[in-house]
């Protein structure tokens, strides 16, 4: 039975949004099963008494080129929205209306949702940008925005934040291997000798 790699992410996170170019290849080296776990960065940060990693003094300047040059390493295109930070609330329901579903909907609805906001600078913070990023991918949109509000989806955001508090995650990306917390994009290359060595 194949590894299961938990990858953690915020939808307002930019190094989140990298993260998705390389967690399919790293788990698909070590025969690893990815789980992608949206959670809120807001609840963490009330928690550690951070804020947005963009928006603090000198590390915010530094983070905007940072994540451009990686954009680069990675392949992808990358924006400054607009509008920054977004409430992830939404997406994030969007994401776990559909996780249960055994398509990977979910999964690629994530994707699309990133690839809008950070790649292209499309607000992705309300129902109805959701059900148009959804629709774009083929989707039922309206379908999409009833299940975000019925109360269990709800729920089951607010079950998978606490979990996810429990478990120790504060940031995005953040990845859980058997238990194992690896926090950021330059943990690949560390997670990939992990993977490999079963551990040190």
């Amino acid at each position: 039975m194949p590894r299961t790699l938990r990858f953690y992410f915020d939808f307002s996170s930019p190094y989140g949004y990298l993260a998705t170019a390389r967690i399919d290849d790293l788990a698909q080296r070590h025969d690893c099963k990815v789980d992608w776990r949206a959670h809120l960065l807001g609840v963490a940060m009330k928690a550690t008494g951070q804020k947005p990693l963009l928006n603090q003094p000198l590390r915010g300047a530094y983070a905007q080129h940072d994540l451009n040059r990686m954009a680069r390493d990675f392949g992808l295109p990358l924006v400054q929205p607009d509008v920054f930070p977004i409430h992830s609330v939404a997406a994030s329901r969007a994401f776990y209306a559909l996780k249960d579903d055994e398509d990977g909907q979910s999964d690629f609805l994530a994707r699309q949702l990133f690839h809008a906001y950070w790649g292209e600078g499309r607000d992705i913070s309300r129902p109805d940008d959701i059900a148009r990023e959804a629709a774009a991918i083929g989707m039922d949109g309206e379908a999409l925005i009833q299940r975000m509000a019925l109360p269990e989806t709800r729920q089951r955001l607010r079950e998978e934040v606490d979990d996810a508090m429990e478990r120790g995650i504060f940031g995005s990306p953040m990845f859980d291997i058997d238990g194992e917390l690896f926090w950021g994009c330059d943990k690949f290359d560390q997670m990939d000798r992990w993977l490999a060595a079963g551990g040190w």
